[in-house]
């Protein structure tokens, strides 16, 4: 996240704060984003992870994204090469090298 500090970006963590029904009863939930990306007016979400191997491990990596009701970009960056897509949910998934190659993608 250095690269994106350099080209003006501010960087931080983020938690998503939530109330959920568990058991029958309203609990308080927090939820990690592991940065947020800003720009002005622009944001970024972005969760990374060393590989989705399976559904179990997306629905935590997507968990967050999924309690935040705002229309910023929502990216998933992955440690292997992969073929940048986006989810029916317009998150885009990514590999780290396209990640870091692409200066456009924020």
């Amino acid at each position: 996240m250095r690269r994106l500090c350099s080209r003006g970006y501010l960087v931080d963590v983020g938690m998503i704060e939530s109330r959920e029904l568990v058991g029958g009863k309203q609990e308080y939930r927090q939820y990690e984003v592991d940065f947020i990306v800003t720009d002005g007016m622009r944001k970024y979400y972005i969760q990374s992870a060393y590989s989705i191997p399976d559904e179990d491990k997306m629905g935590q990596e997507l968990k967050s994204f999924r309690k935040i009701d705002d229309s910023f970009q929502k990216i998933v960056i992955v440690g292997n090469d992969i073929a940048t897509y986006t989810n029916d949910e317009g998150i885009i998934f990514m590999g780290l090298m396209q990640f870091l190659d692409n200066e456009s993608i924020l």
